[in-house]
C-alpha cells in the first residue's frame, strides 16, 4: 500500500512498523508541533474482516483513550482518512521489552522494576474498569529514558463494552494467556496478572514458563503444567521471588493477587531485598 501523504491533519513521514490490523506511521502534528505515531487500518479490505477489526480499533481507542498514567501509552485523537481509519498516539522513543528479552539484556533488579512498573500500569486501567488482556513483551516499550510504557489495549475488555468477543474464541499471544483465557472462559483483571507473571519468570530465567511444539501443546501445557521455581534455573534469585511467581502464575484465579497493585508491591519489597543480577 502506498504511504499517505496526510491522515487527517497529520503530516505523514515515515513508516514505522506493519501488524496484523494495519500500518504504524510516524508523524508530525503541525497545530501542536509535536511527533506522533499513527496507527492505522484499511478499511476496503474485506468487509465482513473490517467490520471486526474496525469495532476493535474503536475499542482499543476507547480503552486507552480513557486512562491517564506515566506507564500506558497516550492516546490523542482518532479520525477516518478517506479509506484509513487511524488512531494518534504518543511516539516513542525505544525498544520493545521482546527484543531485550531475546536478547538477554535485563538483569533480574531491572525486571522486578520493569514488571513492578508495568503492573502499575495495569492497575490504573483495572482501577477504571479496562482490562489488557493482550499482556506480552511486544505491547510493552522500554524508552530511551528507561521508562515503561504499556501500549495496544486492542483486546482490551470494557465492562461497558458493546462488542465482546464469542466465547470460546482466543485472543491474544498463546505464550502469554492465562488459562481461563485458553479455555476459552469469562476473565478479568487477574489475567493481566498471570500474563504479567510469565513475562517476569521469562525475563528472570531466560526462558518460557510454558513451551510446546505447536499452539495446542502449549495451551495444554499453560492450563496444566507447573514449571519449575525459577530459582531453580537461576541459583542467584531469592527464594521470595519463587513464592511471588508462584502466586501470579496460579492457575485458578482465585488463588493469585486479588489485585494486581499487591502484586507490584511484592516485587518492590522483593527488589529491596536485593535480587542478584547474575543471569544463568
Amino acid at each position: 500500500m502506498t504511504q499517505p501523504a496526510q491522515l487527517g491533519r497529520y503530516d505523514v513521514v515515515a513508516e514505522i512498523g506493519r501488524g496484523a490490523m494495519g500500518v504504524v506511521y510516524r508523524a508530525v502534528d503541525p497545530m501542536l508541533e509535536r511527533t506522533v505515531a499513527i496507527k492505522t487500518i484499511n478499511m476496503a479490505l474485506d468487509p465482513g474482516e473490517m467490520e471486526h477489526y474496525e469495532k476493535r480499533f474503536t475499542i482499543e481507542a476507547r480503552a486507552a483513550g480513557g486512562l491517564n498514567h506515566p506507564n500506558i501509552v497516550i492516546i490523542y485523537d482518532i479520525g477516518r482518512s478517506g479509506d484509513l481509519a487511524y488512531m494518534a498516539m504518543e511516539y516513542l522513543e525505544g525498544r520493545e521489552l521482546k527484543e531485550l528479552i531475546t536478547g538477554n539484556e535485563i538483569t533480574p533488579d531491572r525486571a522486578l522494576d520493569i514488571t513492578a512498573l508495568v503492573a502499575d500500569g495495569l492497575a490504573y486501567a483495572h482501577a477504571h474498569e479496562v482490562v489488557h488482556r493482550d499482556v506480552k513483551p511486544a505491547n510493552i516499550m522500554i524508552l530511551k529514558d528507561g521508562r515503561v510504557k504499556i501500549t495496544d489495549f486492542g483486546i482490551a475488555r470494557m465492562r461497558t463494552a458493546d462488542v465482546r468477543t464469542q466465547t470460546g474464541v482466543v485472543l491474544g499471544s498463546p505464550r502469554y494467556l492465562s488459562p481461563e483465557q485458553v479455555l476459552g472462559k469469562r476473565c478479568d483483571a487477574r489475567a493481566d496478572t498471570f500474563s504479567l507473571g510469565v513475562i517476569l519468570y521469562e525475563m528472570v530465567t531466560s526462558q518460557p514458563p510454558f513451551n510446546g511444539i505447536d499452539v495446542n501443546s502449549l495451551m495444554f501445557q499453560i492450563v496444566n503444567f507447573t514449571p519449575p521455581p525459577p530459582a531453580s534455573i537461576n541459583p542467584a534469585l531469592p527464594a521470595m521471588l519463587d513464592l511471588i511467581i508462584a502466586k501470579a502464575l496460579a492457575k485458578n484465579a482465585d488463588d493469585r493477587y486479588a489485585g494486581i497493585a499487591e502484586f507490584a508491591a511484592d516485587l518492590r519489597a522483593c527488589r529491596q531485598q536485593g535480587a542478584s543480577t547474575t543471569m544463568p
